[in-house]
């Protein structure tokens, strides 16, 4: 038996889970780190604090297997992160994670600027505060003299790759997502660099996501020379894990946050510059939009319309109200918006309150509008890389029957949902087997991705796609106030 363990390091926790050569799971660890808030629109992590739950997770899996089948080990890692190191390799600032916010003024105005539309077109990542382009330049404004001290600019999992292997390297997946990085010569890319004020000598060398090393620095309980591969980014592996990697089928993940992502052959800019393109493996791109507002609007609602936050209890709300809320509508933009929108200052609301509105009325309206925000993204997507034939699924949302309905209700599209929700630590360990030669090809991940559900759309669907053009309408009316509304609320 052959078996491969896949790393996924993720904004609140690390999972490390161990699958055999079909893709079965063997073992699986989770640890978490807190995510540190001190201050409005901050988002930041200890990068200490996440290495040591890589280690443990491994280590905690190394003691649940039988390490003579270990073939390799392989990682994934959440985009966007930032961390400044100083020339002594040591830390200067916390992890800076996607969420972070606090430089959205410089995304506004790098976003009115003739460079926006070139960098874009080059990078294929949208002008948005997430960006570590645009978390460089907020940086270097705000934080000048740690800048000054900057020897090196790295993510996350080049922590953790040079805290195990003593080297500074960034795979082209997640170089991809920093705003830095040229599609086309799959090198960094000068102009952005200039923009974020660094230079190449201070940015990781550049592998391929097969890339491997063996000199492990860290008694991880591993047998000695145990390969490991630096894998790719969260986004692209979860479409690899869910057997999302052909053009026509669409991955669709729900965590706190969201993304729809489909592969393509080749690079795609999509002209406004709203969606994202991404370096899987050669041939092969993921293009899509990542929302802010996906389990965390499900959580709100839990919390705000049931105080104990129990799942089948606001189920039992929402299941007598009729499909469309009796007109109700909810934009769920909670926490900003990255896709559709791409403005970190939009805010939720409802429209179409009437005396007769009732909570469970209000519940209902809030994941649809969480569904009807997905939808807007999907034909995004959709414009650009065709229409899907599938969805695969996967995220906290499968737990609901309610919402897994709703959801391919208002899609319009079937769906279906994998056995095992670990959808990128197994992208990385499917990256791994082929490298190894356990797999022939990435798409041989097909047949190791079980199936226990499909749904297809039911009696409600008619009547959200009559909705639907409704809900855009009132979504783009209200999309030129948010700035307004949050420079009020910020006062």
């Amino acid at each position: 038996m052959a078996i491969v363990i896949g790393v996924d390091i993720g904004t609140t926790s690390t999972k490390v889970v161990a699958f055999d050569q079909n893709g079965q799971v063997m073992a699986s660890a989770n640890h978490g780190y807190p995510l540190i808030q001190t201050q409005s629109d901050m988002a930041e992590e200890d990068p200490d604090a996440i290495f040591e739950a890589v280690c443990v997770g491994i280590h905690e899996i190394a003691n649940q297997i039988d390490v003579s089948d270990l073939r390799g080990v392989s990682f994934s890692a959440a985009m966007h992160s930032v961390i400044v190191m100083d020339e002594h390799d040591h830390p200067l600032t916390n992890v800076l994670t996607w969420a972070d916010n606090r430089g959205a003024k410089f995304a506004e105005r790098l976003r009115d600027t003739p460079q926006a539309k070139a960098i874009f077109a080059h990078t294929g990542v949208p002008i948005h505060p997430m960006s570590p382009l645009i978390k460089l330049m907020w940086l270097n404004h705000a934080m000048p003299g740690i800048m000054n001290q900057a020897a090196h600019i790295i993510g996350i999992k080049d922590y953790v790759w040079f805290r195990l292997f003593g080297e500074y390297v960034q795979d082209y997946s997640l170089a991809n997502a920093t705003g830095l990085f040229d599609l086309q010569t799959q090198d960094w890319f000068p102009q952005s660099l200039a923009l974020a004020g660094i230079s190449t000598s201070q940015l990781p060398r550049l592998v391929p996501p097969t890339y491997q090393q063996t000199t492990w620095q860290v008694d991880l309980g591993l047998p000695v020379e145990t390969p490991a591969f630096i894998g790719a980014s969260d986004g692209v592996l979860s479409n690899l894990g869910v057997a999302a990697q052909k053009p026509g089928t669409v991955a669709l993940t729900i965590g706190t946050s969201a993304a729809i992502r489909t592969v393509v052959n080749k690079p795609v800019v999509e002209p406004d510059g709203c969606l994202f393109t991404y370096y899987l493996a050669p041939g092969r791109y993921v293009v899509g939009g990542p929302v802010n507002n996906g389990g965390v609007v499900w959580q709100w609602a839990q919390k705000t319309f049931l105080p104990t936050g129990d799942l089948p209890a606001l189920e039992q709300l929402i299941t007598p109200i009729k499909a469309g809320a009796d007109g109700l509508l909810f934009l769920p933009y909670l926490g900003g918006e990255r896709a559709p929108l791409w403005d970190a200052d939009a805010r939720g609301s409802f429209i179409g309150l009437t005396k007769q509105t009732t909570q469970a009325t209000m519940a209902r309206a809030v994941i649809e509008g969480l569904c009807f925000n997905l939808k807007a993204v999907l034909e995004m997507v959709s414009a650009v890389a065709g229409q899907p034939t599938v969805i695969h699924a996967t995220g906290g949302f499968a737990r609901s029957a309610l919402w897994k309905q709703m959801l391919c209700d208002i899609l319009n599209v079937p769906i279906t949902l994998p056995d095992s929700f670990e959808s990128s630590a197994f992208g990385a360990a499917v990256i791994a087997m082929q490298a190894l030669g356990v797999i022939d090809s990435l798409d041989d991940v097909e047949a190791m991705v079980g199936r226990t559900t499909t749904l297809t759309p039911g009696p409600n669907s008619p009547v959200y796609q009559r909705l639907w053009s409704i809900w855009q309408q009132m979504n783009q009316h209200l999309s030129g106030s948010y700035q307004a509304l949050a420079d009020f609320q910020r006062q």
